[in-house]
């Protein structure tokens, strides 16, 4: 369960910060002249075939039901959008609706919190829920057969509700400590901090999250009120897409929910936002490289303003843009803008990145200036209408997953109050310059911004545990087999190997490069997923530590044909984005797939690795790395690493700012030539392309691609077991403490071994609540909000992990237990449930790696890269099947120490 604070109500582009890449967003160019007339016939054709996939429905009670098809995988999402989260909350009780949010999976009537944990994990997909400002939605990811149980779930809870105070008491201790995890996150903390100054008087003056002071005086009651208050169905909305008939599914819909009584909803809370004054917050930070953020109230998602002001940020961000080009000229290490939308109003964020130990006074003068010319002079038209065409071009690619059709679906119906997501694209299509400028000389007042500035600063050096607490003894609890309701037991009862849709056609081009292509035809797009097989550890010099980092910055700045901006508008002229490096990426329209693997060649064989771009690149990742190796996480990681590793083991290397100062572009340009080759390439293609097309285009673009000498080494040699042991790492800004149990096993990927341990790592950590970790650890106990546990298994080293976060004085029993549950399971055969249900779990797992085309790119380039049958996820459940309990405790026994963990603890002293 999740509060989400910073929610992306629409799914443009993941945005992810490092030093070398910074936001994709797909951009959708105008078709050339010549291809107009066909184009728009296409589209129209293509909008009358979505509609008849469409089915809607608003039931006597109220509830208001939307039926998406999307045949990708035999996988359904289902979305219950309660219109009501902490806006709704009483003033002194600001995590009221995240509360509620947790209660509603301990337990309603005709289904017990068991049951329910029981028969969700059996599912074997993603059940969970998040809590923001004006909508807590609760959701199901599953395999499209259990969409009868995933709707009968939903009815029953939301006709009532079990909230006892002993069961409050227990969940009160997990959702304590998400805040104190939420706390220790110095971003989070600004988050909070700018929420307060920017919102002031409203309910937006406080996060979704909550605080331990109201949690502790917050009663049963007083949840059970805000329950029967809100969860309604005339205060719903249902989304479901998928592999289901949408007539078939609304009419099940109709049956479940369509007797709910419906409620008389008090009135709304008023947003009477004030003038915001400028104002500074400066806060430290466990981060490796310190942040500038520039931060301004703008029009929310349900304002006519919304389209205008998705486009100004866009914009803004844009990798044509003056902040972005603050991380290529050196200014920064990264630059950029995003915004945070919420219905009511929204967060503009400019953001710059610098080195640790620099001054961010001339980075902090740079952003004002860029923001002010950009309020006084207005925006370049070219780039409001590329961040036109990248808001429209991704509203294809949200076909590309079930879950994100879902999501563009309760986002424009529960968020912004639209019909339909595309809505917001004829906004968007509407929006002019002039619009656009006129906002930004609105809201990108210096006057009124809230500046924040985040100093990375030291924590202490990682010193060796002398044991975390006093002695603790937890006796076993008895393990209770669930009995699940007869509903559930029908549909739940046979396991069989799923069926695949994936058909993929490998080749192998004479230069050595392998090439796997799955037809998809769920959108007109395609996306391709590349990898080079490389290990800097093993394959850089000695004394060039950090040789493939700054090789990846280089990347960014262009070939030897295109300078940066020309090959930045040679991709947004056909609504491509590409991403070169040993990961490389490119999400391009079907129908410019041929020109979109070109410039993704270009970049990817032909980098222009400039003399300039060089010498900032290398001082930024030079200063990256300088507060790296300081950082609280780089220091439990490495301490962690020595403990598990033999002296001198190659994964120990790690690059130093003087490392990384004294490389030279040569060395740089000679580690490329030496690692980058085709024999080491894998390339996936997936979308609407035959696999011969694929395969002639892939030709065209890499097939002159050549490499020499012996195919290199890129996977770390065997190491023996470990020794237990104990490292603790301060982190000042923590309140919570981060906890890593790790030790090697002699597993490998490819030891038969892996089948058995997989399925104990289900019945440990996986199912949500019903796994014995999170059963002991939080819904029992209360120690922990979350627990993970998993296997890394290479070709020849593997480590196992249990990692959990709690209080300094709850680490010591949390980890007494997670001993006795492993030694548990190397001692006694599973129950026959737990069985089961992990067979389960992983079994309808497998669809679910087949409902995006993420998911399918990432999990064939995966076995591709491993040397795997492209089935083996049907050879997999096929083993699953055929094991029994007693094969589950002798791979425990055999290869899991549970008294060989090497414990490393991030945070305050543990107690």
């Amino acid at each position: 369960m999740d509060s989400i604070v910073m929610r992306k109500t629409r799914r443009y582009a993941a945005t992810a910060l490092t030093l070398s890449a910074a936001i994709a967003v797909p951009a959708l160019a105008a078709a050339p002249a010549a291809h107009e007339a066909a184009h728009a016939a296409h589209e129209a054709a293509h909008a009358a075939a979505g509609a008849a996939q469409v089915a809607r429905a608003t039931l006597a009670n109220g509830l208001r039901v939307v039926v998406v098809r999307d045949p990708l995988a035999p996988v359904v999402t289902t979305e219950v959008n309660y219109l009501a989260g902490s806006d709704e909350a009483p003033a002194e009780f600001p995590g009221t609706a995240h509360a509620v949010e947790h209660m509603m999976f301990r337990g309603s009537p005709g289904l017990t919190k068991d049951q329910l944990a029981a028969v969700a994990a059996n599912m074997g997909g993603a059940f969970n829920a998040d809590t923001t400002q004006s909508v807590t939605q609760y959701y199901f990811v599953t395999p499209a057969q259990d969409l009868d149980l995933a709707l009968h779930i939903e009815s029953l809870r939301m006709r009532g509700l079990d909230v006892s105070a002993t069961e409050w008491a227990k969940e009160r201790g997990a959702i304590e400590q998400e805040v104190s995890r939420d706390l220790s996150n110095p971003s989070y903390k600004f988050y909070e901090q700018l929420q307060a100054r920017l919102f002031a008087g409203t309910p937006y003056a406080h996060t979704p999250l909550g605080t331990r002071p109201s949690f502790d005086a917050t009663t049963a009651a007083l949840l059970k009120t805000y329950y029967d208050t809100w969860y309604a169905p005339n205060d719903a909305i249902l989304v479901i897409a998928g592999d289901v008939d949408p007539a078939a599914a609304l009419a099940k819909v109709r049956a479940e929910f369509g007797t709910i009584a419906p409620k008389i909803l008090p009135s709304r809370p008023h947003f009477d936002f004030r003038q915001v004054a400028a104002e500074t917050v400066k806060l430290p930070t466990d981060s490796p490289y310190g942040s500038v953020y520039l931060a301004w109230r703008m029009p929310g998602l349900k304002s006519p303003q919304y389209a205008a002001s998705l486009v100004l940020s866009d914009a803004l961000g844009s990798k044509r843009a003056a902040l972005y080009g603050m991380g290529m000229d050196g200014t920064a290490l990264f630059g950029g803008f995003f915004d945070q939308p919420m219905p009511e109003a929204g967060i503009g964020m400019a953001i710059g990145i610098f080195a640790r130990g620099s001054d961010p006074k001339p980075l902090l003068a740079r952003m004002r200036a860029i923001l002010a010319d950009a309020a006084s002079r207005g925006l370049d038209p070219q780039l409001i209408e590329a961040a036109k065409r990248n808001a429209i071009a991704s509203l294809e690619f949200q076909r590309n997953s079930v879950d994100g059709l879902a999501n563009a679906w309760s986002g424009a119906l529960a968020f912004q109050g639209l019909s339909s997501p595309d809505e917001i694209k004829r906004a968007i299509a509407a929006v002019t310059p002039a619009e656009v400028d006129a906002l930004a000389r609105e809201t990108l007042v210096e006057g009124h911004a809230v500046t924040a500035i985040l100093t990375p600063r030291s924590s202490g050096k990682p010193v060796a545990g002398k044991g975390f607490g006093g002695a603790e003894s937890f006796a076993a609890s008895p393990d209770q087999a669930v009995r699940l309701p007869e509903w559930a037991r029908r549909e739940l009862a046979h396991l069989s190997v799923p069926r695949s849709t994936l058909h993929p056609v490998s080749y192998r081009l004479p230069n050595g490069l392998r090439l796997i292509v799955q037809p998809e035809s769920i959108s007109d797009t395609v996306q391709v997923y590349g990898r080079v097989a490389t290990n800097q550890d093993l394959q850089a010099p000695r004394g060039q530590e950090g040789v493939a980092d700054v090789l990846d910055g280089l990347f960014a700045f262009g070939t030897r044909h295109l300078d940066r901006l020309a090959y930045q508008r040679a991709l947004d002229e056909i609504s491509a984005t590409a991403h070169a490096g040993a990961d490389f990426s490119l999400a391009v329209p079907s129908r410019h797939f041929a020109r979109g693997l070109e410039l993704l060649a270009d970049a990817e064989l032909h980098p222009a690795l400039p003399p300039a771009a060089f010498s900032i690149v290398r001082a930024q990742q030079a200063g990256f790395v300088a507060g790296q190796i300081q950082s609280p996480d780089f220091l439990a990681q490495l301490g962690l690493s020595k403990a598990l590793l033999p002296a001198g083991d190659p994964q120990l290397r790690y690059a130093k700012p003087a490392t990384v100062s004294s490389l030279t572009l040569a060395q740089v340009r000679n580690y490329y030539a030496r690692v980058f080759r085709p024999d080491m390439t894998t390339i996936v293609v997936v979308g609407r392309i035959s696999a011969p097309a694929a395969k002639r285009i892939v030709e065209r673009s890499f097939g002159g691609w050549s490499g020499s000498g012996p195919r290199p080494v890129v996977d770390y040699p065997s190491v023996p077991a470990n020794h237990a042991g104990r490292i603790y790492v301060p982190d000042d800004s923590a309140t919570q403490d981060s906890v890593q149990m790790s030790e090697t096993v002699d597993v490998t990927r490819n030891d038969p071994a892996r089948f058995a341990l997989s399925l104990g790592n289900e019945v440990l950590g996986g199912g949500f609540y019903a796994s014995r970790l999170y059963r002991d650890l939080r819904d029992r106990t209360g120690l922990v909000y979350s627990v993970g546990t998993g296997f890394d298994l290479g070709k020849d080293r593997s480590t196992y992990t249990v990692s959990f976060g709690a209080d300094p004085d709850k680490v010591a029993p949390a980890r007494a237990i997670i001993e006795r549950d492993l030694a548990q399971m190397a001692r006694e055969p599973i129950a026959a449930a737990d069985l089961a249900r992990a067979k389960g779990i992983l079994l309808r797992r497998i669809p679910l790696g087949e409902s995006s085309f993420d998911a399918i790119g990432g999990q064939l380039l995966e076995l591709a890269v491993e040397h795997k049958p492209l089935d083996e996820m049907t050879i997999a459940a096929r083993r699953y099947l055929s094991l029994d309990a007693n094969d589950v405790r002798a791979a425990y026994a055999s290869h899991v120490r549970a008294d060989g963990f090497v414990t490393a603890v991030k945070g305050p002293p543990p107690r």
